[in-house]
């Protein structure tokens, strides 16, 4: 029975007890703790750690004709800062590149295990983690609109239509309020969730598969396992391209969101 992603299969198909996870401190086991040092809780400190060590290596010693460590560091800040946040929130969005350069490099470090051997699954391929993340750009969010507009007319601003006629403001206010203040941090975690996922889900059925064809016995089936190990290494590349995306695409809508609580107007 399948019990963890990349083991050989038996005669069970993979299902979504591939995302369970034992404790890796038996003393834990049973316990209230047991959750946290779990190997995707491994995963998501290592990709904590990558990220800090990643700019502290690349960036020491800055000099002005950057080297090829600090034109990397530089690269990905630049392209956050320049193509997301100023792009889309507009000169001020440069304050916001920090926070938005960590959330894309942190996304898509989590979104690579995925691909990694060994490792073989994003943490974010679990709800919870996408969700810390989307709360997180939520509270920002919040934060930005009441700061800006004051509590009273955060509300108004994000849930009134300018040029509506009154009739319609009790139909439409709720409507906005429950889009811009309480779905949209639900969107944001379910989208990065559900794409990493089911990715993991569709590398599982063609790497697995391949093993139960080539382990059924028969000889017409060796073709077929093989030709689901070659589909293996064709959606793992794909992978690369989908997990690539989902960062830029979470990063991309937490500056949309920010940009929406600044603005002026509706």
């Amino acid at each position: 029975m399948i019990t963890q992603p990349g083991f050989l299969a038996s005669e069970f198909p993979p299902g979504v007890d591939v995302f369970d996870y034992k404790t890796l401190i038996p003393s834990l086991e049973g316990s209230m703790w047991a959750g946290a040092f779990t190997k995707l809780s491994l995963l998501v400190w290592m990709a904590v750690a990558i990220v800090i060590v990643f700019f502290l290596v690349t960036y020491r010693n800055p000099t002005l004709v950057p080297t090829k460590k600090q034109w990397l560091a530089e690269s990905v800040y630049g392209v956050v800062r320049n193509n997301i946040a100023t792009d889309i929130i507009g000169p001020q969005g440069v304050r916001f590149a920090p926070y938005l350069a960590t959330i894309f490099c942190f996304v898509f470090v989590t979104n690579l295990w995925s691909i990694v051997p060994f490792a073989q699954i994003s943490p974010n391929s679990h709800l919870a983690f996408p969700a810390v993340l989307a709360v997180l750009t939520w509270l920002v969010y919040i934060g930005l609109g009441i700061k800006k507009h004051g509590l009273l007319g955060y509300l108004k601003h994000s849930t009134v239509q300018p040029g509506v006629p009154w009739w319609v403001h009790p139909i439409l206010v709720p409507i906005e309020f429950l889009s811009n203040l309480i779905l949209r941090p639900i969107t944001l975690a379910v989208r990065l969730f559900a794409n990493m996922f089911a990715g993991h889900m569709i590398l599982l059925v063609f790497t697995l598969g391949g093993v139960a064809l080539w382990n059924a016995g028969p000889l017409l089936l060796k073709p077929a396992a093989i030709g689901s190990w070659v589909f293996a290494v064709v959606m793992t590349l794909f992978e690369l391209f989908i997990l690539s995306l989902q960062a830029y695409v979470f990063t991309l809508l937490s500056a949309t969101y920010f940009q929406s609580s600044i603005s002026e107007e509706h």
